[in-house]
């Protein structure tokens, strides 16, 4: 940690690794929440599960140590003085893209809009499940460090898929990497692969229900709107390198189609 980190004490020593890291780098999430009965409680259940943790008690705090050191993935709360989960990922964003999930409250529709337009890769409302919690850490770790033991699970990882050449699009997902017209687009993971899944099959529609079974294949449950945020960003992120870009269609009352060859 730098000097500005704030060290909140939770059971065990969150600075050393866990016992599988002895054969690779332990994965570290980083916490960011003014309510330390959260911190305390999520960070023990993180631990658990064989993660290490880094703690702050808000977004000021974070900023810097999150730019100079990134973590695997972050978790932020919105609502936070001093800088909020907002501004903290909006700052974040401007020189790291590691992964970021959002706290938000309870049914506030516009935090989580706000936040998947921001570049959030996923959200979860308070009160939350602990095990739901970690089961999209894990969801979107495995996506974005594909075949890395992932805290204590010793399952073997699941092979890369191909890469994906259509036209103008290029896609390599070992690499997590995307671009049109030879041009460099910076794509979520949750993006990603809403993008792969259009794009393996031009042409055919897809469902607001596929693209979240392809997102999200751990039985989280999304709502339709959050599809919908991605795509909105996607073609955004898309249009900043082609303005005519429009390879994306929407079927209103069926879902999505890539048709660009």
């Amino acid at each position: 940690m730098s000097e500005t980190d704030e060290t909140i004490e939770t059971p065990g020593d969150a600075t050393e690794a866990p016992e599988h890291s002895r054969e690779g780098t332990a994965i570290e999430i980083a916490l960011v929440d003014d309510d330390r009965n959260i911190l305390t409680t999520v960070s023990i259940a993180l631990q658990a599960e064989g993660f290490v943790t880094r703690l702050y008690s808000d977004g000021e705090t974070a900023l810097r140590a999150l730019i100079d050191n990134p973590p695997d993935l972050a978790v932020f709360d919105i609502k936070m003085p001093r800088m909020d989960g907002m501004e903290l990922l909006r700052r974040v964003r401007e020189h790291v893209e590691l992964p970021i999930i959002f706290l938000t409250s309870k049914d506030d529709e516009a935090d989580e809009e706000a936040g998947l337009e921001l570049g959030a890769d996923d959200y979860i409302a308070k009160p939350f499940s602990l095990r739901l919690l970690t089961a999209r850490i894990r969801a979107i770790l495995r996506r974005a460090q594909p075949g890395r033991a992932l805290g204590n699970e010793t399952t073997a990882p699941e092979p890369a898929n191909p890469k994906i050449d259509r036209g103008r699009l290029f896609m390599d997902p070992a690499r997590h990497q995307v671009s049109w017209d030879g041009k460099p687009v910076s794509l979520t993971v949750t993006e990603f692969l809403i993008l792969e899944a259009l794009a393996a099959r031009p042409g055919v529609i897809k469902s607001r229900n596929q693209l979240m079974d392809a997102a999200y294949p751990d039985d989280v449950f999304v709502d339709d709107r959050t599809v919908d945020s991605h795509i909105k960003r996607m073609r955004r992120k898309f249009r900043s390198v082609d303005p005519e870009f429009g390879a994306i269609d929407t079927l209103y009352g069926a879902g999505y189609s890539f048709t660009d060859g």
